[in-house]
């Protein structure tokens, strides 16, 4: 196989992330892959080959969608930019990559300084 699709993901800041992914063989989507036996994962990173590793939870549903999700609390915890990609393990040992791309975290606005405001209230209580 070469190289993966690309496929850039947007993701807000703080708010719940899915996405699902459907894949067939042909171009008329007439046949579906079969996923059975197949391990999926999904990572973002800062780069490609950076340190700051997030996991995606994937899940597969027969024969042939592959969901991923993130939380709100994980993708609080984003860097603005990066990389990221999915891969599938065949029962083989072989590793496809087979979608990747850029990751662009737009910053949140609610709940973004909760911790600010809490420190500043509690600071004018007291005086």
């Amino acid at each position: 196989m070469g190289l993966p699709a690309k496929y850039p993901l947007a993701i807000y800041r703080g708010d719940t992330f899915r996405i699902a992914f459907r894949l067939w063989k042909d171009r008329d989507k007439t046949e579906p892959v079969d996923l059975t036996d197949i391990d999926v994962k999904a990572e973002v990173r800062d780069k490609p080959s950076g340190l700051n590793i997030t996991l995606m939870s994937t899940t597969v549903e027969l024969p042939n969608l592959i969901e991923m999700e993130m939380s709100a609390v994980t993708t609080g915890t984003l860097p603005a930019v990066g990389a990221w990609d999915l891969q599938l393990t065949y029962a083989s040992g072989d590793v496809t990559t087979i979608l990747a791309g850029s990751v662009t975290v737009t910053p949140d606005v609610t709940d973004s300084t909760r911790s600010i405001a809490a420190v500043s209230y509690a600071a004018r209580s007291s005086a």
